[in-house]
Order: C-alpha cells, then structure tokens, then sequence
C-alpha cells in the first residue's frame, strides 16, 4: 500500500488533486484508517491513475473521464479519446480559418492587400416564402446558431407533413425586438407559384426593395461575421443607412450543414442618407 503523497508522486499529481478524485467518486483510496483519515491506495490503483492523467492531459473533463473509466464495454477509453481528438481537429480547423480571416484583415489595414468584396446595390422582386420564427438571445453566430438546427428542423417537417417542396434558395431574415437585446430570426424556403397554407409555417411575402446592398458570402458561417462587417462598411462609406431587416439568401446550399462550397448573399435594404 502507498501513502497518499507516494501514490501523488507516481501520477504526478498533487495530493489536492487526489483529494478531490476522490470526492467526487473518481478514484477512491483502497484504504482510509478510521483513526487517523490517512488514505492508503493499491498497486492496483495506479493503472486508472494513470489513465485519469492521461487524459486529463488531453483536455478530457473528469465526468467523461468517469463515464470512459466506468463504462462495462472495455472501450471508454478508446471512445474518450477519439471524442476528444474529433473536438480538438475541429478547434484546430476553425482557428485555422480564424487565422486566415485575420491575416487578410491586417494585410488591408497595412495596405498590402486591396479589399476586393465587390458591394452591389440593386432592386429585389418581391418573393414569397414559407416561413417560422424563433428568438436567439441576440446577435452573433454564438446566440443565433444555437436555434437555427430546432427552427429548420420544425420548418421541414411541417413542410414535409403538408406535402410542400424545398425549395430554393433558402432566405432568412432578421429582426432586433425591441427594447430588448434579442433578435427575431425567420427561416423561410421559397413556395411555389401558387402558395398554400399549412400547419406549422406561414405563407410570407417578403416585399421588393428598391435598393438593396448585396455582399456574397462563401464557405460556412464561421466568417459570416466578418462577411456582414464587410457589407456595413460598404454601406457607409458609400453613404447609405439600413432601413429595414436584413437577409441571408443561401443561392448555394448543399444539405442543412453549412459547408465550404455554400453561396450566401448577404442583403441590406438601404436608402441614401439624409
């Protein structure tokens, strides 16, 4: 049997840290002394000691770590760190892509590149739409993503149930509520000429526009962000105002998944200002 501070040493560990492993039911002492409270652990321990720092050290939290240690199938730690490695490639892809956003920002600001998002300010036809709302807690990829997947999710069923089409392209829209800091987001996909009302989504027209600012947006929504600075830049610089609610028009979307090859148009009903 090893002492507390032993058995801390082999794991690299602090005692603390062992401590609290076992307070939380993840690795308790073989032995505790009734008198004393001095913990005593097992040569049989180490292995799951072991394991615990391991992956720990791959970023792994301790209740997955638990579920991967505990589980009857013989493969939680295999599972644990294949999960762990999907998570860590796909922080690694979006940095990357983060990376490169900001690398070409700071060459236009130092001049070394040219800014060549072409800005475009044309009239839009009315179009009609088969539509649901939902609220994001406000703007920004981190309020709004969350509740895109249950609203489209709600909307192509419904769609599906009444016999209607998908049809593209996709259009959202959206809306500050007032006096609050949310936003009103509206998944639609274009009807057919001849509408029909169903359960579950409404038939809208979204009405023309004069003038509208249009940016095209490629790739996925990780720098749709940027892409939206972008048009709003344009459209001061080039002395407009936004007059109503913003749009996002998928022209090439391939499946729910927002992917490298989707096409968005990016769309601000404007007006000259004063």
């Amino acid at each position: 049997m090893y002492t507390i501070g032993e058995f801390a040493a082999f794991g690299r560990v602090s005692v603390r840290m062992l401590r609290h492993y076992d307070a939380i039911g993840l690795l308790a002492p073989a032995h505790v002394d009734e008198h004393s409270g001095y913990r005593r652990y097992s040569s049989a321990q180490l292995p799951r000691l072991l394991q615990i720092v391991e992956l720990r050290g791959y970023g792994v939290g301790l209740d997955r770590i638990a579920h991967a240690l505990d589980g009857d199938d013989g493969r939680g730690l295999r599972d644990a760190l294949a999960e762990r490695h999907a998570e860590l490639a796909a922080s690694v892809a979006d940095d990357t892509a983060r990376l490169a956003r900001l690398e070409r920002r700071l060459r236009i600001l130092e001049g070394t590149e040219i800014m060549t998002d072409t800005v475009d300010y044309r009239r839009v036809e009315p179009v009609t739409v088969y539509a649901t709302s939902t609220v994001a807690a406000g703007m920004g990829p981190e309020n709004v993503g969350p509740v895109i997947g249950p609203a489209m999710d709600r909307l192509n069923g419904a769609l599906a149930a009444a016999g209607r089409p998908l049809l593209e392209p996709g259009i959202f829209w959206y809306e500050p509520l007032e006096d609050t800091a949310e936003l009103a987001v509206h998944l639609s996909f274009t009807a057919e000429a001849e509408p029909v009302a169903g359960d579950g989504y409404e038939v809208v027209t979204l009405p023309a526009v004069d003038t509208m600012a249009t940016l095209i947006h490629r790739g996925d929504m990780s720098g749709i962000g940027e892409s939206w600075g972008t048009l709003m830049e344009h459209i001061v610089a080039d002395g407009y105002r936004i007059v109503g609610p913003t749009r996002e028009v998928y022209l090439e979307a391939d499946g729910h998944e927002p992917g490298p090859d989707w096409v968005t148009e990016l769309q601000a009903p404007v007006e000259r200002e004063g």
